[in-house]
């Protein structure tokens, strides 16, 4: 390549994405979107200092605030005990692998969509030595008869609540009892992929200690919903946990400091889980917005769903590919500073179609529906005409 054609190929879509960033746009959506490193540590000092006692020593392998946090999961979740682990994929495969020396089942139903089966590289198989047996099917969660139905034995359930590939889906309370009682008559425990679990009470309509006291042990996240740095807990039997804490340690998941995870999280736990539901109420009022937006730029197979989101998060799809549904947002937010659809395009929703995913928190409550279907027909405008 020569040195003017390399100059020629002009700032990738990433470094652009940076310069919109740095003029601070107004942004309807949240995922995908990170603050810079400064005022990360600077948000960790201020809000830290309100929710615990930064004088104290930092954490050496899971105690003072680590155990804090733990403490504090469990009386939420209604659990006896929880225990700090550095991600969710190793929280779940600890948790299973747990419970199927309990039941001496290995096999785990769950899902074809849930998140072990599709983002983490067969582990439950390859690492943890478990069986994962599929009920149900396509973008839905699985039903009581498919459980009942299910061919051979299984000794847990796991359910994703929502199930995110799926577009954020959850069950009906009713639905949900169904599922674990099924799972009950079947023999199996209950484990609840609770990843977003925070985000689930509004469409549940049930407390957070109700919703998982339907299930045998539970993990959630710290940074999906709470916007900490990372971090995740399991949550159950106090047996189950101290067990699970001895495989935490095997799997390399001991770290020697975890102190400002765990301060995020308490961070998150204090200031975004009180807020989540109205989240959830606001990104109602989006979607509609949305649909009525694409409806009114005469964009007629637009989809988003589901059409009422269950939770602040949704999808969006759109009769294009996603290169150029990618180009038409960044391109909208260079020229009028308005970040309507930062995050990926995927191209596997189909011949020609293409989806991406809305998170509505805080920055999102500022936007008026009037405000939403005027950002989409101007980001419509910018895509090309449908033959």
């Amino acid at each position: 390549m020569t040195e003017t054609s390399a100059q020629d190929t002009g700032p990738t879509a990433q470094e652009r994405w940076a310069a919109v960033r740095r003029r601070g746009p107004r942004r309807l959506n949240h995922a995908g979107w990170t603050d810079s490193i400064g005022d990360r540590l600077a948000h960790l000092t201020e809000a830290g200092a309100q929710v615990h006692d930064l004088d104290e020593p930092g954490d050496m392998y899971g105690n003072r605030i680590v155990a804090a946090l733990e403490e504090k999961v469990a009386a939420l979740l209604g659990m006896e005990a929880a225990a700090f682990f550095p991600t969710g994929t190793m929280a779940q495969q600890v948790a299973l692998r747990c419970w199927a020396g309990r039941t001496g089942n290995p096999a785990v139903a769950l899902h074809p969509m849930s998140h072990p089966e599709v983002h983490e590289r067969d582990a439950l198989s390859q690492v943890s030595g478990l069986r994962p047996v599929h009920v149900g099917s396509g973008p839905h969660q699985p039903t009581a008869a498919e459980i009942r139905d299910l061919e051979e034995p299984f000794g847990a359930l796991m359910l994703e609540l929502p199930l995110r590939d799926a577009g954020f889906l959850l069950p009906t309370w009713e639905e949900l009892t169904e599922l674990v009682t099924a799972a009950r008559e079947r023999d199996a425990v209950v484990h609840l992929d609770g990843a977003r679990l925070w985000e689930c009470t509004e469409h549940l309509g049930r407390p957070l200690e109700e919703i998982a006291g339907l299930a045998d042990s539970v993990y959630v996240s710290f940074y999906k919903s709470l916007d900490g740095l990372g971090g995740a807990a399991l949550a159950g039997p106090r047996t189950l946990v101290d067990e699970a804490r001895t495989w935490r340690h095997r799997y390399g998941g001991q770290v020697f400091q975890q102190f400002p995870t765990a301060l995020s999280a308490l961070i998150g736990l204090e200031r975004a889980l009180p807020r989540l539901p109205e989240y959830v109420r606001h990104a109602r009022v989006v979607a509609a917005a949305l649909r009525e937006g694409f409806a009114e730029a005469g964009l007629a197979w637009a989809r988003v769903h589901p059409e009422v989101p269950h939770t602040h998060e949704f999808q969006v799809w759109l009769p294009y590919p996603p290169e150029v549904l990618a180009e038409a947002a960044l391109r909208q937010a260079e020229d009028t500073s308005v970040a309507l659809f930062p995050n990926r395009w995927s191209g596997d929703a189909g011949p020609g179609m293409a989806r991406t995913e809305v998170t509505v928190r805080e920055p999102g409550l500022e936007w008026t529906a009037q405000d939403v279907r005027a950002a989409v027909r101007d980001f419509v405008q910018r895509l090309p005409e449908q033959a």
